[in-house]
C-alpha cells in the first residue's frame, strides 16, 4: 500500500474516505469521520497529594489513593499507562512513591522518582505525579487531593 501523506484523505479498510494524522503522539489510526476522535494520543495526566507526616504508611496510602483516583476519573486502563514520574518535596524521605505504586500493580510500568524544587512558600510534604497515557480522550481531568487541592485552583473539581 502506498504511503499516505502526513495529513489528508486516506481510505480505511472499507474504502471510506477518512483522515490520517502523523502528529507527534498520535497512533495514526484512520477515522471515517474527522469529528470522531478514534485516534490514540499520548497525553500527560497530572496529580498531586500531600501527607500529614512523612511516614511510609502515609506515603503509601496517599500515593495509592492518588493513582487510583487518576485512573478512575479518566477511565484509564493499566495497558494505557506508558510511564509515571513522581516528585516529592525535600521533606519526604521515608520512601519512594514508586514503591507504593508497584504494590498496586505498577511493577511493569516505567516509574521514576525525583526531588521537587525547594521553592520558598511551596506546599510542604507534597507528592506530585505526571502519568503518561495513551488515550482517545481530548481532555483529561487532573486530580489534586488533600493539601494539594489548592495547587491548581484553576481546574474544575
Amino acid at each position: 500500500m502506498p504511503a499516505q501523506p502526513a495529513h489528508g484523505p486516506a481510505a480505511d479498510a472499507t474504502g471510506t474516505a477518512g483522515t490520517v494524522s502523523a502528529d507527534a503522539g498520535t497512533a495514526g489510526t484512520v477515522s471515517a469521520d474527522a469529528g470522531v476522535h478514534s485516534r490514540r494520543h499520548v497525553r500527560a495526566l497530572r496529580g498531586a497529594t500531600t501527607v500529614d507526616e512523612d511516614t511510609s504508611s502515609q506515603v503509601t496510602e496517599r500515593t495509592q489513593e492518588l493513582l487510583k483516583a487518576m485512573l478512575a476519573r479518566n477511565g484509564v486502563e493499566h495497558v494505557d499507562i506508558i510511564s509515571v514520574v513522581f516528585t516529592a518535596t525535600d521533606d519526604v524521605h521515608s520512601m519512594f512513591p514508586a514503591t507504593a505504586a508497584r504494590a498496586i500493580g505498577f511493577g511493569d510500568v516505567p516509574l521514576l522518582c525525583a526531588r521537587e524544587l525547594d521553592i520558598v512558600g511551596a506546599q510542604p510534604l507534597c507528592i506530585r505525579v505526571m502519568m503518561h497515557v495513551e488515550t482517545t480522550r481530548d481532555q483529561l481531568h487532573h486530580v489534586y487531593l488533600e493539601g494539594a487541592r489548592g495547587l491548581r485552583d484553576d481546574l474544575p473539581e
